[in-house]
């Protein structure tokens, strides 16, 4: 058996889960997640998510853990949230946003113009003397990680300075430069 699918999801206060026709809903204060599931059986019980799965082939045993992680992001996001930050590091490498607009220098000839999806809150730090940071945060982590994934691939990090934009708390593996 899974060992991450037969572990219980607890429901926190304020947040209820809903299950109809193959279709989870999950409704919290920040928010509402619906995900469709297939091969597996969802069950609220008692203040618990538990996720079961009808037989041990392959396939049943691969989406037993996956649905089961699902509802648990599910269930934070609506409650706490999810927040990715992503480090522009680089000489004059700038990021400012206005509204849901986000405007990245990256050492291109023009600047980035992006459109923020509106469920996610973007935000951006430049304090003098550091790398400027951009914060997203949304209850949908799979939108989060989506969006924090297509902003750093505008320029991601090189090994030999480390230019680029990368996650917060990343580590970059640098390599040595010409030998001279």
């Amino acid at each position: 058996m899974s060992r991450i699918g037969k572990n219980p999801v607890a429901i926190p206060e304020g947040v209820t889960v809903d299950v109809k026709d193959n279709v989870i809903t999950v409704k919290g204060k920040l928010g509402e997640l619906t995900q469709e599931f297939s091969d597996v059986a969802i069950k609220v019980e008692d203040g618990n998510v538990f996720v079961e799965r009808p037989s041990d082939a392959k396939d049943h045993k691969a989406k037993h853990g996956l649905y089961r992680s699902l509802v648990l992001n599910m269930i934070e996001g609506v409650s706490a949230g999810w927040t990715k930050e992503l480090e522009l590091v680089g000489v004059g490498y700038r990021a400012s946003n206005q509204g849901q607009k986000l405007d990245i220098a990256v050492g291109f000839s023009h600047n980035i113009v992006m459109d923020i999806a509106p469920e996610v809150k973007v935000e951006t730090i430049s304090e003098k003397g550091k790398n400027p940071i951009v914060k997203l945060t949304s209850f949908d982590k799979q939108l989060v990680g989506q969006v924090a994934a297509k902003i750093r691939a505008f320029r991601k990090p090189e090994p030999y300075k480390g230019k680029g934009i990368k996650f917060v708390g990343e580590q970059i593996r640098r390599k040595a430069g010409k030998s001279a």
